[in-house]
Formats: C-alpha cells, structure tokens, sequence
C-alpha cells in the first residue's frame, strides 16, 4: 500500500490529509525512515517556493516519490500552489491536484482518484479504508 507523506505549516495541508479516505497517510515526521514510493501533499511557501522541510525531506527521499499534490492560497494568481509546479519538474513527477486552503469534499475525491491511478499505473496498492 502507498503511502501518503505530507507536510503542513498552518494546519491547512494536515486537515486535507486527514479527510483522505486512505490508511496509510503520515507527517512528514512520522515518515522520515520511509523507504518505499509514496505520494507527497505539501504546502507552498511565500511566493510559489517549495518549503525548506519539504526541500529535506525530498533530499533524502526523492527517489521514492511517486507523485506530488500541493496546497495554495488562490490570491497568489500564477504562484498559487507553485511548490507542486517546481517538484513535478525537478523530480519529474505528475501532479496529482492543487488544492486551496485545506481544501473541500471535492478536491479530496479528486486527490484519492488520482493517487489511485498513480498506484494502478505503477503496480501499487493503495486501498481505500478510512470511512
């Protein structure tokens, strides 16, 4: 089973972490011996950058990344959620979804549709069994 690694500054990316109807979803804290492909939700920071723990984290793991989502605030225009931008690029990647805030109903059905064919297409499980 795939696991779902995120990292959350304000709270925004841990509430939409939460609500993924997936068993296996860990902080960025809880998943620093990870070794095995996961998928990755992270934050973006300041005007469209990556966040520096998700930066090191990436440094010691991005060759198990499998693909990445990001959180964003829509005022930012082209920057919004950017850091999913920049990691689908220098890890080449897909982006699976950008979300704003911590997102709605919507956005989580879109993420777990994505994560479960990111896991179809790469021969991994990832079972759905949070209700």
């Amino acid at each position: 089973m795939i696991p779902i690694i995120f990292d959350s500054m304000t709270g925004n990316v841990k509430r939409f972490a939460e609500k993924i109807p997936f068993d296996r979803v860990y902080s960025l804290n809880e998943a620093d011996q990870i070794d095995e492909p996961f998928i990755l939700i992270t934050y973006t920071k300041g005007f469209g950058n990556i966040p520096e723990s998700t930066e090191a984290f990436l440094e010691d793991h991005a060759e198990q990344l499998l693909a990445v989502a990001s959180s964003g605030n829509k005022v930012w225009g082209d920057n919004f959620a950017k850091s999913a931008n920049q990691i689908a690029v220098n890890y080449n990647v897909p982006i699976l979804h950008k979300f704003e805030l911590s997102g709605t109903k919507n956005d989580v059905s879109i993420f777990a549709e994505e994560a479960m064919k990111v896991a179809t297409n790469t021969n991994h499980r990832l079972d759905p069994v949070k209700q």
